[in-house]
């Protein structure tokens, strides 16, 4: 029976890892993920929980302390945002490179410079190419969902990957919504428990955990891991299909909301995309078709999937909370045209960048953008295929 209560986004991860009950759980205060292992050792604290929880000096060694954890046959996780996750850099191309499947809760802000405190994808997106899973939220609801279902994809025989669980900062991590929480016994279940077959601390059988690895060796290493990833993207379907029927709520690889006859379709990630869902509503009402793609899943990116669920519409907008400084677009609008491009899908595509730095990101927005979009297939309108949004004048 499910538990109706109100949570943060931060509460909500927090509340999963007590349900889950990890081993180990290293981790440094960075904003807005700080609440995360305080709420945590405060469960420990009061023998909730006994997971041993290990204070460090600095982002860089929690991670490279949850590494070791997780090596040593322990289930481990950390948590951090920003720039926390930019000192990790190194250790996370370890984690995945040694095909540790522990997990990470990243709450989304901005890389520095300059400073600043408040949500985009800089973080996140900059961490895209180092080998973990990376799975995006729209709300709290789905913070805490996509946290119980983390384990069972990373520790699948088929994965063995990192994975990394994202939300908002500020926006979701420090909102306050309405949730639907699972049973103790029901996440134990699913979750279960954690039985490596290799290592550190297993007698009788010694294994080696990051060793050198020659020329010879090293380019296979690195196809299994990209094998893994494209593998994930069935384990992570069959995950959320096992998810459904414990929780009633369904998650895929996206969200295709209002698109099955939308001639316009705005792909958005985070939690934009419920700003966006409305917009699409209120405009649905004035007869216009248009529709919202909601990127759940970034890393495996699910290229093909999203060039068919686009294939029919006359135009996307695709929506980057992150720059690249490539001069042509954001992450988000670069992989998304070469999808577009490989399944010879000839649409017209428009990357927009937007809530950089915490920048609100509006309904008036998104009904500006869709009728840029219109504008230009209906009249033959100009538009720059790459551009800033609600810039200060």
């Amino acid at each position: 029976m499910a538990i109706k209560e109100r949570m943060s986004g931060n509460e909500a991860v927090s509340y999963a890892i007590r349900q889950i009950n990890p081993d180990v759980m290293p981790a440094f205060p960075i904003t807005p993920s700080t609440e995360i292992p305080q709420m945590v050792s405060t469960y420990i604290a009061n023998g909730e929980i006994d997971t041993e929880f290990i204070p460090v000096e600095s982002e860089h060694s929690a991670m490279s302390a949850t590494i070791g954890a997780e090596a040593a046959g322990a289930r481990s996780l950390t948590a951090t945002s920003s720039a926390g996750l930019a000192l990790m850099w190194e250790e996370l191309l370890l984690a995945a490179s040694n095909r540790l499947p522990l997990v990470l809760a990243l709450v989304n802000r901005t890389l520095s410079g300059p400073i600043n405190i408040n949500c985009d994808h800089s973080d996140g997106m900059g961490a895209r190419d180092t080998g973990w899973i990376q799975i995006y939220a729209e709300n709290n609801q789905e913070a805490y969902d996509n946290f119980i279902q983390a384990y069972p994809i990373a520790e699948d025989a088929r994965v063995h990957l990192p994975v990394m669980i994202c939300q908002d900062g500020f926006i979701t991590s420090h909102a306050v919504e309405n949730i639907e929480l699972l049973e103790d016994n029901l996440v134990k279940d699913f979750v279960g428990s954690y039985e490596p077959e290799e290592y550190l601390l297993n007698p009788g059988k010694p294994i080696a955990v990051g060793p050198y690895s020659v020329t010879s060796y090293a380019m296979e290493a690195k196809k299994n891991q990209e094998i893994a990833m494209e593998n994930s993207k069935e384990v992570i379907l069959e995950v959320a299909k096992k998810f459904a029927r414990a929780a009633g709520r369904e998650y895929g690889l996206f969200e295709e909301y209002r698109t099955e006859d939308a001639d316009y379709i705005m792909l958005i990630m985070g939690s934009a995309a419920g700003t966006a869902k409305q917009a699409v509503d209120e405009l649905r009402e004035q007869g216009k078709k248009v529709g919202v793609l909601k990127l759940r899943v970034f890393r495996p990116f699910p290229a093909k999937e999203i060039a068919a669920a686009l294939k029919n519409c006359k135009a996307v907008a695709i929506l980057d909370r992150c720059e690249s400084y490539n001069g042509n677009g954001g992450p988000l609008g670069s992989e998304v045209r070469a999808a577009l491009f490989d399944s010879k899908v000839m649409i017209e595509a428009v990357n927009y960048i937007y809530g950089l730095g915490g920048r609100d990101f509006t309904i008036s927005d998104v009904t500006e953008i869709f009728a840029e979009l219109e504008n230009m297939i209906e009249n033959g309108k100009e538009v720059e295929p790459y551009r800033y949004i609600r810039l200060r004048k």
